[in-house]
């Protein structure tokens, strides 16, 4: 089948890869000349591990090409999947105006039946205002169908998981749209829901809202914790035993982040509160969220005092490990909260590369912490966790390491003569 992805971030280029896995040609499109002559290279232009080698396989196959003709790939393929951005509004909710402006660009170039398939993140309803637009940018009438199908991809191993989802969700009212992707689709094993549009949609926002709200819940009891001085983590292995609850987003941190969950929970609130419902357990969530990288930081200045001209080595920029994403992430806060109280902030990262007057950014983590008076950790990457710690003490200032991640052995690090504050690791 010869399938149209447009928008080329880590979800379009991602879903078109596995797409070429399954037998399929693909052609890639986008209006940014950058990313897609980076893509024709053979060259990424964001962090996934184990994507760019799927990349360089295919363009050599000549199972996928990419393209700022909007013309010609609309015309010259059966389905379209829209994977372009929702960023966040001002008021929360979804900004829509690069799906709007593809489903313009469809309904004005489209020649015969197309199925349309909205892969973003988008907004109960989205499927009907997708078909209307099309409707009305048509010269003359063809027939088409939108379907959703909602991607559940994480940052980090959306590779592992377009290749083997949990599921598949089919929004559709049209039953040979549905055929058509469940042709597609099939060398996939894994459940395929069948639905509506609109359920399809709000499953997608539900299950990113449910998982935030497991983050939350742990990261607020995580306070209760600390006052207890119980170790958290024996309460999150206690309970995700349990085969209903389960052990996955049960680790207490300093919030999550990136392009999913913070957008798509308010997102979830702004169409909650446009309808006359309060979600009031999720708007919980969105403020522990909210205030748990601020809770943390004033654990560094009980223990240091007055911050004033110190220097604090923060180790992550991502907000997880495995990729190269800051968007919402935890770690801007405790550099923002850093640089308000005047520190001399010095920054380490693996993958990410930002230029920040609120810092300095280091490429080792010996430089980095070098007459520091204080580590952070503040992303969970492996190179973090298998730090050799006594060869960075007499590096610093003191031995104070913070563990936004609770990452280290407690017991360990403090054997090693550090002083040793985390998320209610005891």
């Amino acid at each position: 089948m010869k399938i149209l992805i447009i928008g080329t971030g880590y979800v379009g280029t991602t879903t078109g890869l596995v797409f070429c896995e399954m037998g399929h040609k693909v052609t890639g499109l986008d209006l940014d000349e950058r990313k897609v002559n980076s893509l024709q290279s053979g060259k990424l232009h964001f962090y996934e591990p184990g994507l760019n080698d799927l990349l360089l396989k295919h363009l050599n196959l000549e199972n996928i090409t990419f393209t700022t003709d909007t013309q010609k790939a609309i015309k010259e393929n059966d389905v379209i999947f829209l994977c372009v951005g929702t960023p966040q509004s001002p008021n929360g909710s979804a900004d829509l105006q690069y799906v709007k402006n593809a489903a313009s660009s469809i309904g004005s170039f489209m020649n015969q039946y197309k199925v349309v398939v909205n892969k973003s993140t988008v907004p109960v309803g989205t499927a009907e205002l997708v078909s209307n637009i099309i409707k009305e940018n048509q010269p003359s009438e063809v027939p088409f169908d939108v379907v959703s199908n909602p991607e559940f991809l994480r940052e980090g191993s959306a590779l592992k998981d377009a290749l083997h989802p949990d599921r598949v969700v089919i929004g559709s009212t049209s039953k040979k749209a549905t055929l058509i992707m469940k042709e597609l689709y099939k060398e996939v094993t894994c459940p395929i829901i069948e639905t509506n549009p609109k359920s399809a949609e709000l499953i997608k926002y539900a299950a990113n809202s449910f998982l935030a709200l497991k983050i939350s819940f742990m990261n607020e009891l995580a306070r209760l914790c600390d006052e207890l001085e119980i170790n958290i983590n024996d309460v999150s292995k206690g309970i995700g035993l349990d085969h209903r609850i389960g052990p996955h987003f049960l680790q207490a941190g300093i919030g999550y982040g990136g392009s999913c969950f913070p957008k798509d929970v308010q997102a979830l609130l702004h169409t909650s509160r446009k309808n006359g419902i309060n979600l009031s357990i999720l708007e919980r969530a969105s403020e522990v969220n909210r205030t748990q990288a601020t809770y943390f930081m004033e654990k560094l200045t009980n223990t240091v005092g007055d911050l004033n001209g110190k220097t604090i080595a923060v180790l992550g920029l991502a907000f997880k490990a495995n990729t190269d994403d800051t968007r919402e992430s935890p770690s801007l806060t405790v550099v923002d909260y850093l640089a308000k109280h005047n520190c001399n902030v010095k920054v380490h990262d693996p993958v990410v590369r930002l230029q920040s007057s609120a810092y300095i950014q280091y490429s080792t983590i010996e430089e980095t912490v070098a007459d520091a008076d204080a580590i952070i950790i503040c992303t969970d990457w492996d190179e973090y966790r298998n730090i050799q710690w006594h060869k960075l003490k007499d590096l610093m200032k003191q031995p104070l390491l913070f563990d936004g991640r609770n990452l280290i052995n407690r017991d360990d690090i403090i054997g090693l003569g550090y002083h040793y504050i985390s998320i209610a690791n005891f």
